[in-house]
């Protein structure tokens, strides 16, 4: 027998799941409740009763799409026993993105909504913020100069990739890396 916590959950989550989808598909300013509420399958007055606002409905959804392509790199990382090893593995994790596909839509959505929406701000900012700490902890242990500002330049590059695939297709995970080795130096070397 379902709970009705748990059924609350459920609906919970087919509306953050609705969201993640309205915002690639309409755009972040194009999601209504009404929109959400028929995608989700409830009636409207739900979208109200789980959410404090659609904005903040959207604001969990995109954060939440974040954290999870964010979460992929840890285990990239683990993967990896060199900092060279470590951009193939991070910029491979790109390669399924296309910059037109929902994950890509959505994010590029979620970073122009940040821009007039603070608790988006804070909330994507928190995510990049984890993402920069554990790469540079892996620079770190690998040797490499000035891990954090390193950690930044690659967390703006993979950004800057699916930003740019969106308008032309590639460069390639393998690409990429193959740029970034000749920037990122082994332990114990200066720059090449």
């Amino acid at each position: 027998m379902v709970t009705t916590a748990e059924r609350g959950r459920e609906v919970r989550q087919r509306l953050l799941a609705a969201a993640t989808e309205l915002i690639a598909e309409r755009g972040w300013t194009a999601v209504s409740t009404r929109v959400l509420a028929e995608r989700a399958g409830v009636a409207p007055g739900i979208v109200h009763y789980h959410f404090s606002s659609v904005q903040a409905l959207l604001v969990e959804a995109a954060v939440e799409a974040a954290r999870a392509l964010a979460g992929e790199v840890g285990p990239r990382l683990a993967a990896a026993d060199s900092a060279e090893a470590m951009l193939g593995e991070l910029f491979g994790l790109l390669d399924p993105y296309t910059g037109t596909d929902p994950l890509s839509l959505l994010l590029v959505e979620a970073y122009l909504a940040a821009t007039r929406d603070e608790s988006l701000r804070a909330g994507l900012g928190a995510v990049i913020g984890e993402l920069r700490r554990e790469l540079a902890v892996f620079l770190g242990a690998h040797g490499v100069p000035d891990p954090e500002t390193t950690a930044l330049v690659l967390a703006a590059a993979m950004d800057g990739v699916l930003l740019h695939r969106a308008l032309l297709p590639g460069p390639s995970g393998a690409e990429v890396g193959t740029v970034l080795r000749r920037l990122v130096p082994a332990a114990g070397e200066g720059p090449r």
